[in-house]
């Protein structure tokens, strides 16, 4: 793979609410090298709901020479909010290609779920839950695909009129993308149990398409099963207005599992010829370990990082980050480095 990398979450907006409540400059700009030089990414799909904060750490990543996949992460925003999202990025990542620096703008991700007009339902977890209803996803499919492909027409002139670099779409594959308007095909792209047995034959069907492929989302959360469940590993949460809360149930912690989901899907995405891939994450700063609680305040054991983050205190490996690597960061580090 030409482009190796992790994405890394500067904070999804969703009503107003910040997933990730503490951004400290120094912190990202940390976290950063250590993408770099321990991790060994090439490359890092910088997220998040706030302009600023994607600048900020694409700014760090950049002076790092990291190749970056410039993300904003609409939630719950209407088509106007996020047309007037995606301009904002767009000045902002032709600056950074302006300095020199290597950036592919992300024009959102998974628009049909995460925001209202594309799809039924009133919620994400309403659009979502669609998504077991394979009779419902037929009927809807072809209207889906028209609206989805209507909207990122618009949105794609527009951010090609204030950015010079490379463009692409985070999607799933119900929205049936027109890639012609891309520079990627890029796909949010998780191994389930229902399709193991086809997932590497629809990898090298992607890159059979004559067009490099970007894997923008894959990964595992960190408990027992999680892996079979692929993108809904955090369907265990139980959620309020102010984020998760707590797990739904008692959950068994496997880091091996996850390191291995992370690591048989690389070499899935090697061998099927894909150009870059993204696991999905470095860390959910929301999404706590709490290693002295009750086993359903564990938040981690549904995290997809490859760290698990402490709320009050610092890790043992890195002792000035808040957080301690898991099994999967290691399996990242070796297959990266090899």
């Amino acid at each position: 793979m030409r482009a190796k990398g992790i994405s890394y979450d500067t904070g999804f907006i969703k009503n107003g609410a910040t997933s990730r409540k503490h951004f400290n400059p120094e912190t990202v700009k940390r976290e950063l090298r250590i993408i770099r030089d321990d991790l060994h990414c090439n490359a890092v799909r910088i997220m998040g709901g706030d302009p600023e904060r994607i600048e900020l750490a694409a700014t760090h990543a950049a002076d790092l020479g990291l190749e970056i996949w410039f993300s904003p992460y609409p939630l719950e925003l209407t088509t106007e909010e996020m047309l007037k999202l995606f301009a904002d990025c767009a000045e902002r990542a032709e600056r950074l290609r302006s300095r020199g620096a290597e950036v592919v703008l992300v024009t959102g991700a998974e628009l049909s779920l995460m925001n209202p007009g594309l799809l039924p339902g009133d919620s994400t977890d309403e659009r979502i839950a669609l998504l077991s209803r394979p009779d419902r996803v037929r009927e809807q499919i072809g209207e889906v695909s028209a609206r989805v492909n209507e909207f990122l027409g618009t949105a794609v002139a527009l951010v090609r009129a204030g950015f010079g670099g490379k463009v692409t779409y985070a999607s799933v594959p119900l929205e049936r993308v027109d890639w012609a308007l891309f520079d990627f095909m890029s796909v949010d792209l998780y191994r389930s149990a229902e399709i193991a047995d086809r997932f590497a034959d629809g990898v090298r069907g992607l890159a059979a398409q004559g067009k490099p492929v970007a894997i923008t989302e894959f990964g595992a959360a960190g408990y027992q099963g999680a892996g079979e469940r692929g993108a809904l590993g955090l369907e265990i949460v139980e959620y309020d207005q102010n984020g998760p809360v707590r797990l739904n149930g008692e959950y068994a912690r496997d880091e091996a599992g996850q390191a291995a989901y992370v690591r048989e899907l690389l070499e899935a995405f090697q061998a099927g010829g894909i150009d870059s891939a993204f696991v999905f994450t470095f860390a959910l700063y929301d999404h706590v370990h709490r290693p002295d609680g009750l086993p359903h305040e564990d938040l981690d054991l549904a995290s997809y990082g490859i760290v698990k983050v402490y709320e009050d205190r610092l890790g043992a490996t890195y002792p000035d980050m808040p957080w301690e690597p898991k099994a999967a960061f290691t399996a990242l580090a070796e297959y990266y480095r090899g």
